[in-house]
């Protein structure tokens, strides 16, 4: 199972430094000649794609997703999402113990609170189709949303209840997954929470997992950023108790795990691995689940 040493980047984030864990992990990414794509948790395919060929010279890329996903994480209870604590510790923890469905795999990885994403992301780039989809990298990049099963309705009975959460402000963060071979974001956890902030017209609250380049320049960076919250939450410590204190002390914190989740460094490529049979075993697997993308 291997060993997973977790450093604090303050209250909005932690970076894990994964050590020992057997080769690939269970969600993983493989790779074959001309642009194809799987994702597979497991030995099961849960997603297809294929780079498309055109003017540019990253066009684009047709995604199929195929039924069968399972969440790292548990579902959160109602009164855990009622009751304060750290959502980011709290996911540190259950993607630890859930080695057989989640992505990580030996190296350094950032789990961070983000509240606040450019409005094309989710209200724009957010793939709802079921089950196909192109994320168009020609106009700059993409950085959208993908999915790993169908959307609930809104007036879906678990989304319903995610909707009072929403309202309330203490629904359990969406947890995001940053890709970059999609260029864009994927869902591991949280869909129908998703949806439910969506609908009452607000961005999702998420905890973003990104992989890590091991570089001396992001972790001065990331002192110098957690040095200044902490010394912003001592001179709100030192305040009388009171309700405005309160609303600095959550908007510091939440203003801090945004920051931490997009800090101006470049992610490390997300790793892929050799699917197995190449080309051929990739064709095969569009065949034998009638997926539709493009040559």
């Amino acid at each position: 199972m291997g060993s997973v040493r977790r450093e604090l980047l303050g209250a909005g984030g932690i970076v894990l430094d994964v050590r020992d864990r057997p080769d690939p992990p269970s969600l993983r990414f493989e790779c074959a000649p001309g642009g194809r794509l799987l994702l597979r948790q497991g030995e099961r395919p849960v997603l297809l794609g294929r780079e498309e060929q055109g003017g540019c010279s990253r066009e684009g890329l047709f995604v199929h997703r195929l039924a069968g996903y399972r969440s790292p994480l548990p579902p959160p209870r109602s009164a855990r999402q009622r009751r304060p604590g750290n959502w980011v510790h709290q996911y540190a923890r259950w993607l630890e113990e859930a080695p057989q469905d989640g992505p990580l795999h030996n190296g350094w990885w950032l789990l961070g609170e983000r509240h606040r994403f450019p409005t094309y992301v989710w209200w724009g780039d957010f793939l709802r189709d079921w089950p196909g989809g192109h994320l168009d990298w020609c106009r700059g990049g993409w950085e959208g949303v993908v999915p790993l099963r169908p959307l609930s309705p809104e007036d879906d009975p678990r989304v319903k209840a995610y909707r009072k959460h929403a309202r309330e402000g203490t629904l359990a963060p969406v947890f995001l997954w940053w890709v970059t071979l999609l260029d864009g974001w994927m869902i591991l956890d949280g869909h129908d929470r998703a949806v439910a902030s969506l609908a009452e017209g607000r961005t999702p609250p998420c905890v973003v997992l990104t992989r890590l380049p091991d570089e001396e320049d992001w972790r001065r960076t990331a002192d110098e950023v957690t040095r200044g919250h902490e010394r912003g939450m001592e001179r709100l410590t030192a305040r009388p108790a009171d309700p405005d204190t309160e609303r600095q002390r959550d908007t510091l914190v939440r203003a801090y795990g945004d920051v931490m989740s997009s800090l101006p460094y470049e992610p490390a490529p997300t790793r892929s691995w050799p699917l197995p049979g190449g080309a051929p075993a990739w064709d095969a697997l569009r065949s034998r689940h009638d997926v539709s993308i493009p040559e």
